[in-house]
């Protein structure tokens, strides 16, 4: 996975915006630039030896509110990844319609490779680096890639400690329920406090507007078939979901590679509760063919995750890595409706190859914007100490995204362009005046 220029690309998307729509330069090129970017040594004892981590956390814009973004542990987080990934939350915010501005922070390391008690310690390091500027209305991280639950938990137990010393230091007046509830506000995705329906939030949000794009153009979800690359948190519920509305899911994806199954020449829809439920088993999709309630090999074929994106589906849904669909690709992309489930997996050439040749996409800061909505209801639950449960927050996030959904189209339809563009045009009013 290269990110060597995802900087470059968001950049470059949002200046073409910009230049069509008559946006002033000069304040175009001040939003791009990060508020903060701030980068932090993490030394950790691994018995044999001391290794010094690099940590990153960039607050890209607050205009809207408190900085909010993910937090990943991975051996290429760079800073000009994270820089990308704070713009993008920024966008994502506003679309949205949350009072959340653009954040993102990251440690560069294999996680794989350390213990769990060495896990923990790298993950309270990082809090005690950055803790002064994280707060529940100043800056508030959540799970990425290789981070979950259990991780931010730690950290939010090192938050809290920090928190109380420094409280207790200052002798500072707050009442005790503010007191209680409020430092749990600093971070979301946690297991303890947490939103019941934040895991599937994201996937489930990708269908909701999923739906609302397949009602305006009339067709029927029940005679369209559907791709998804990534069968992570994502994909899978995005997948399971989309098939308890009727989608017929033929295809989906892991690292290792993607799975079909035909009769003849027509594909068989996958069972995905089965199939998540046998890669859950397996440690991976291969053999996973299950259709109809149940698993076996007729008709099942191993597919690459290439020969997934250029399958002749009606919607192909990219939920893992960014550029998957590309200048080296992009003549061979046959589905009518990409939902961009990954952040930036189309590339600026094959977007515009794309959308010229009558191809709907759905930009990213739209379709996986559900995971922004399902923190900011976290967040808002800690705030006033009150609980939602899983079905009222479902139904919350429904409605922001249908309005969200609506709004993009409107503006699309009312400046005659596609809905990439609608949704950074809508972002940009919001964040640039």
């Amino acid at each position: 996975m290269d990110n060597s220029n995802i900087y470059q690309k968001a950049k470059q998307d949002l200046l073409e915006v910009g230049k069509k729509y008559n946006i002033s330069e000069d304040k175009l090129e001040e939003f791009l630039v990060p508020d903060k970017v701030l980068e932090v040594k993490l030394p950790l004892n691994l018995g044999s030896e001391i290794i010094v981590f690099k940590g990153y956390r960039i607050q890209h814009n607050n205009k809207l509110g408190p900085y909010k973004g993910g937090l990943r542990f991975h051996p290429q987080v760079s800073r000009d990844e994270t820089m990308a990934l704070s713009l993008w939350m920024s966008l994502k915010a506003a679309v949205a319609g949350i009072p959340f501005g653009g954040a993102k922070g990251g440690v560069t390391v294999d996680p794989k490779v350390l213990t769990e008690k060495q896990l923990e310690e790298l993950s309270r390091e990082y809090v005690r680096k950055v803790f002064d500027i994280l707060g529940p209305d100043k800056d508030i991280p959540a799970p990425d890639i290789n981070t979950n639950p259990k991780i931010i938990d730690w950290m939010v137990d090192e938050y809290v400690k920090l928190s109380q010393k420094a409280t207790h230091s200052a002798g500072s007046g707050q009442d005790v329920k503010s007191q209680k509830s409020q430092p749990y506000a600093a971070f979301t995705g946690k297991k303890a406090h947490g939103l019941s329906a934040r895991i599937e939030s994201t996937g489930f949000g990708g269908v909701i507007v999923l739906e609302k794009l397949i009602e305006k153009l009339n067709l029927n979800p029940k005679e369209l078939q559907v791709a998804v690359m990534g069968f992570g948190n994502v994909g899978y519920h995005f997948a399971d979901f989309a098939s308890k509305k009727g989608y017929k899911i033929v295809a989906v994806s892991d690292s290792k590679g993607g799975i079909v199954k035909k009769n003849k020449d027509k594909f068989i829809p996958l069972d995905i509760p089965l199939v998540n439920e046998c890669k859950q088993e397996k440690g991976s999709l291969a053999g996973c063919y299950c259709a109809g309630g149940v698993c076996d090999t007729r008709g099942g074929q191993m597919i690459t995750n290439e020969e997934l994106l250029e399958l002749p589906v009606d919607i192909l849904v990219p939920a893992a890595l960014e550029n998957v669909i590309n200048e080296n690709n992009m003549q061979n992309i046959k589905a009518k409706i990409i939902i961009e489930m990954a952040n930036g997996p189309v590339s600026p050439k094959a977007y515009h190859y794309l959308v010229n040749k009558g191809v709907i996409i759905v930009s990213d800061i739209l379709a996986n914007s559900g995971g922004i909505v399902g923190s900011y209801l976290e967040w808002e639950q800690n705030f006033k100490n009150m609980k939602f449960s899983q079905k009222e927050a479902l139904a919350k996030i429904q409605s922001i995204l249908e309005k969200s959904f609506d709004n993009v189209w409107n503006l699309a339809k009312k400046n005659k362009t596609n809905l990439v563009e609608a949704s950074y045009l809508l972002a940009l009013e919001k964040l640039i005046k």
